[in-house]
């Protein structure tokens, strides 16, 4: 058996509001790991991986089965329409990507129906102007069901009697709430023998990926944990209620795939070199229409599942610092710093004041965080071209002198910069604990 202290296992996580451009980390790091395992979220993260001229936005699938021979899992903490991730699976095959053999999906995950939709839609337009956002993808309704321990898993699927009791069971209280809460009854005619065909196309992905992944550790294998949305978004720790229906940060890769946390040997934290959040909610380093277009348009910053425009603000270092404390990160990856090429002037929140009172803490509460204001320190641009630059040291001054300002502020290493979208536009300066992990 492998010394556990030495067996490479590094999660990675979006610093921000999701978006942070995770799928391409995810892409270059698991060239060095046995393992991509997602332990989060379902098919409402789009993780967009660029190379050699074709572009794959995945969704429920790591984004390290891009890399040949490699090996991914689906843990028990994603929910999963399976619909979707047939489809997903199917197209990554036209593309020359064949997953069977390589992705292996909990028996435990719990599953995403029709119906998770239907009151997923229904429950937002309720909300009127209080909408949160949602991607309205049934994410949130099949995290409700798993937590009122009527949700139907993988390994239901499997044995069709019991589904069908299960499914039964579910559908007229389902119903019940549909009717009670919207006016009407949900669609669910021949879920049942559909559910079953779907299900004949995943039985054989299917594993106990918590006895896999805790045996490949054992023996010295390396695993790359993947997360989905961002630090913010966290359930517990993010910006409630605007925020997803899961454990976005490092920790949730303990609950979400079973592995015990002291297995976990690094972090690293995702960031823009500006921010973006998608949906509602407080933004408070947004800036105005003008500014934002600007970025949003070089940015190419609309959502890879949704299509939606972006919100963007200044980089946010109370958010960073926010989200190194909670993660344990030991690394920051600074993604799309070429965006700030043609910017004459940036800004940086430094902190924020609430009432011209300093505030010390991230607040717990939305309505607080609406009304804070953001102190800024304002950088010179660079005002020259970055993609294709491979070293550190041959990017313009005022860049490095950005990227410095922020690993002193955060006291936190930069162990990788992104110049563009492809794989290898890429930046790993030398001596860094990244460097080590690649």
């Amino acid at each position: 058996m492998a010394d556990k202290a030495r067996t490479k296992a590094i999660a990675v996580v979006g610093a921000q509001w999701g978006d942070e451009g995770k799928g391409k980390v995810v892409d270059c790091l698991a060239l060095s790991f046995d393992y991509t395992a997602r332990y989060a979220g379902g098919h409402n993260a789009g993780h967009t991986v660029i190379f050699n001229g074709h572009r794959f936005v995945l969704q429920l699938v790591p984004s390290g089965i891009l890399r040949p021979e490699k090996k991914a899992v689906i843990g028990p903490g994603a929910v999963v329409d399976p619909a979707a991730l047939v489809a997903e699976i199917e197209n990554l095959r036209k593309s020359g990507v064949e997953v069977r053999g390589r992705l292996f999906l909990s028996n435990r995950a719990h599953l995403i129906f029709p119906y998770h939709r239907e009151m997923d839609k229904a429950a937002e337009f309720a909300r009127g102007e209080a909408k949160i956002g949602t991607t309205s993808r049934g994410i949130g309704p099949a995290y409700e069901d798993k937590m009122a321990r009527r949700g139907i898993r993988v390994c239901d699927v499997l044995e069709p009697e019991c589904f069908r009791v299960k499914l039964e069971r579910v559908i007229a209280e389902k119903n019940l709430i549909s009717k009670a809460s919207y006016g009407h009854a949900l669609e669910t005619a021949g879920l049942l023998e559909q559910s079953l065909e779907i299900a004949a196309h995943i039985r054989g992905l299917v594993a106990d990926t918590a006895v896999l992944l805790n045996n490949a550790l054992d023996h010295g294998e390396s695993v790359l944990f993947e997360g989905a949305q961002g630090t913010m978004l966290d359930i517990d720790h993010g910006t409630y209620p605007f925020v997803t229906s899961s454990n976005a940060i490092s920790g949730g890769a303990a609950t979400g795939l079973g592995v015990a946390p002291t297995r976990i040997t690094g972090v690293a934290g995702v960031t823009k070199a500006y921010t973006t959040r998608v949906g509602s909610g407080p933004f408070p380093t947004e800036m105005p229409d003008l500014d934002a277009g600007a970025i949003r348009a070089r940015g190419n910053e609309f959502g890879a599942v949704t299509g939606r425009p972006r919100r963007c603000g200044w980089l946010d270092l109370v958010v960073l610092r926010y989200a190194k404390m909670l993660n344990g990160i030991d690394s920051l990856v600074v993604t799309k710093l070429d965006v700030f090429d043609e910017q004459p002037e940036i800004k940086v929140c430094t902190g924020y004041r609430y009432k011209g009172q300093p505030l010390e803490e991230m607040p717990p509460d939305v309505e607080t965080l609406a009304q804070i204001e953001p102190e800024y320190r304002t950088l010179p641009g660079w005002k020259k071209s970055t993609p294709g630059i491979r070293d550190v040291l041959d990017l313009p001054t005022a860049a490095r002198d950005y990227l410095n300002f922020i690993s002193d502020e955060l006291q936190l290493e930069i162990g990788m910069i992104s110049t563009g979208p492809e794989r290898d536009a890429t930046i790993v300066p030398r001596g860094t604990k990244l460097a080590s992990w690649l």
